[in-house]
């Protein structure tokens, strides 16, 4: 029998095409692989790790942690109820929310249980994890975070991180590229961010926060302002506003917990500027200091375009010097003193003294407060009288500081400050701050004038409640009634009650500032603010170590005991190291598990991460040996 070999030749030709296809796709596919630009795989990103904030001497105040959020794949659970016993003591939850939580989202890929757990917290879980098999459906996420050691201390001040690594306010905020310089994509390296020293004093702070808290529970005020600055160099010493936030537990802070009252409050400060009023009459030669002038208990005046105003005064004075005035706090007398100085000369005292600008203080939302110009259409008849007792015109407690610091140095400001100085990781200092004088406002002589009227105040006058006695110490002042702003105009329940004290006054070391708003009972600031000057320049004075004609003196008997030191452990949580001498610390540089970095030698004076910092891995220790 014959084949047919007209099919079987069709076969063939239609398998080597097929083939022939093939082999040509084979050879496009490899030769667009060949031409294509090789893939680069990124390689693992940088470490950051934001520097540390601490107070002058080195005690951490914010330091650099590590968090973890714990999430779940609940439609991967069976046993939910199991799961959620498991893991409800570790997660500080009821089992019974959780599986309630797991429930509600039984067809969700993923869902967080609890965010921010603690390292002790993570090692705790995963172990659970491990122990029970729940790998599968668990997964924890490492995110950089931040421990505040002290808590409320000074939390306006140092501000707060949020979970992206951002600072949110505060130093936290307006150093945010120091803290944690900015990367790019060219970045490879891993990066180190600065450490900052703030001019606080934390154990100074701690002290007068208590004086403050006990204030407020006294006055049954709404909030309170405390602001010790270094009169040589403008360093802040001790900055607290009240209420304040746990930073630790910051997004659960009210609204007025996280108010930086200092910087961002402007407020009219009232008889307390009658001290700046008085050194631009002075100073400017409106007239001499032996001038007198007649209070009758109230200014009243009435100009040729109709306009009629009057200022009360507490009293009727009589005849006064600009002395005895600011020691009455007399209104009807500085009223007067203001007829008798041009009007564009006392603005421009007033802004030379820093009113109406800011202060330049590295912290944000500063206030400029509120100066008004005779172009301002509320300017009146009565504005410049007003002005001169501390109405019309509206301030923050940092710009009274600053302006303070003009009377402190023999008329010329000093530029206020709260880093004392910057250092990288490896305790190297970038910056350290010195004294930035500012032009000069007044004369000497004006400036020693009016510090002299200000402890005559303290002597005999409205301030006498804050009379030291064995140290001398210049006071002022000052009640103002708050704004209502339901009714407008002035409230009849509401004030403002404040003092602003420099001392030694012949050779001042330390301006102190204290506001109280809102006070319950009494107001008068001569009442319940000048006794809290006192008792906070009594605590300054101490834990300065000031001369003072009551210090006490103690005896030694020369004799010192050395007690041998048990080893130092470190465990879950760092150990205390103050006090421990540089040959205890010397063996745990063997290990491999911490970074230790050693300052000085002698013996351990401040430490970061503070004691009972929880340990995270590959930590950083840093000791500061004296």
């Amino acid at each position: 029998m014959q084949l047919n070999t007209f099919f079987i030749k069709w076969r063939a030709i239609f398998v080597l095409s097929l083939i022939a296809v093939g082999f040509i796709i084979i050879y496009v596919q490899y030769a667009k692989l060949a031409l294509e630009q090789k893939k680069t795989f990124s390689a693992k990103p940088p470490v950051i790790e934001r520097g540390s904030i601490v107070d002058r001497n080195g005690k951490p105040l914010a330091v650099q942690t590590n968090f973890y959020h714990f999430g779940v794949t609940p439609k991967m659970i069976k046993n939910v109820a199991g799961f959620s016993v498991a893991v409800a003591n570790t997660l500080d939850m009821n089992a019974s929310d959780i599986a309630s939580r797991i429930t509600m989202n039984k067809e969700s890929n993923f869902i967080y249980l609890k965010k921010k757990l603690t390292q002790e917290e993570y090692n705790e879980l995963s172990e659970i994890v491990k122990k029970n098999n729940y790998i599968s459906f668990c997964q924890f996420d490492k995110i950089p975070g931040r421990i505040y050691p002290e808590n409320n201390l000074a939390s306006q001040l140092i501000g707060y991180m949020g979970d992206d690594g951002k600072g949110l306010s505060g130093i936290e905020y307006s150093q945010q590229d120091i803290l944690s310089p900015p990367i790019t994509a060219e970045t490879t390296e891993d990066i180190y961010g600065d450490n900052i020293y703030l001019t606080i004093d934390a154990n100074l702070q701690y002290k007068l926060e208590k004086i403050a808290q006990k204030t407020m529970e006294k006055t049954q005020a709404e909030n309170m302002m405390i602001i010790a600055a270094d009169a040589h160099n403008g360093e802040i010493l001790s900055y607290i506003s009240l209420p304040s936030a746990n930073l630790n537990s910051f997004t659960s802070a009210n609204a007025e917990e996280t108010i930086d009252r200092p910087a961002a409050t402007a407020y009219e400060p009232g008889s307390v500027f009658k001290i700046f009023s008085t050194a631009a009459f002075i100073d400017s030669g409106a007239f001499a200091t032996d001038k007198i002038f007649l209070c009758d208990g109230i200014y009243e005046q009435t100009t040729n375009l109709g306009e009629h105003f009057r200022i009360t005064c507490l009293d009727h004075h009589g005849w006064v010097s600009a002395r005895e005035a600011l020691k009455y706090s007399c209104n009807d007398a500085l009223a007067q003193m203001s007829e008798l100085i041009d009007t564009d000369t006392f603005l421009s005292y007033i802004h030379k003294f820093g009113f109406g600008e800011k202060t330049g203080i590295e912290l944000p939302s500063e206030s400029r407060g509120s100066v008004k110009s005779t172009d301002d259409k509320y300017w009146s008849a009565r504005s410049k009288p007003t002005m001169s007792i501390g109405q019309e015109i509206s301030v923050n407690a940092l710009q009274m500081v600053h302006a303070a610091t003009t009377l402190a140095n023999k008329g010329q400001p000093i530029k206020l400050t709260v880093i004392k100085r910057i250092t990288d990781k490896n305790g190297n200092e970038k910056y350290l701050h010195s004294s930035e004088y500012e032009e000069r406002v007044l004369k000497a002589s004006t400036a020693k004038y009016i510090l002299s009227c200000m402890e005559t105040t303290a002597q005999s006058g409205t301030g006498h409640n804050a009379n030291l006695g064995d140290i001398s110490i210049g006071v002022k002042t000052g009640t103002a009634q708050m704004a209502d702003p339901i009714k407008g105009g002035y409230s009849e329940t509401d004030f403002l009650s404040n003092c602003l004290a420099i001392f030694p006054v012949e050779a001042p070391e330390i301006i102190l500032y204290i506001v109280i708003e809102k006070a319950k009972g009494e107001t008068y600031a001569g009442r319940i603010v000048a006794p809290v000057i006192a008792e906070t320049a009594d605590e300054i004075i101490d834990h300065l170590g000031l001369n003072r004609n009551s210090a006490a003196s103690l005896e030694h008997s020369g004799t010192i005991s050395i007690i041998e030191n048990d080893p130092i452990a470190i465990g879950s949580k760092i150990p205390n190291f103050i006090g421990r001498p540089k040959r205890d610390i010397i063996p745990l540089l063997e290990q491999t598990k911490y970074n230790f970095i050693i300052h000085g030698e002698g013996w351990v004076v401040s430490q970061n991460p503070l004691p009972g910092t929880p340990v995270t891995e590959n930590m950083t220790i840093e000791l500061i040996l004296e």
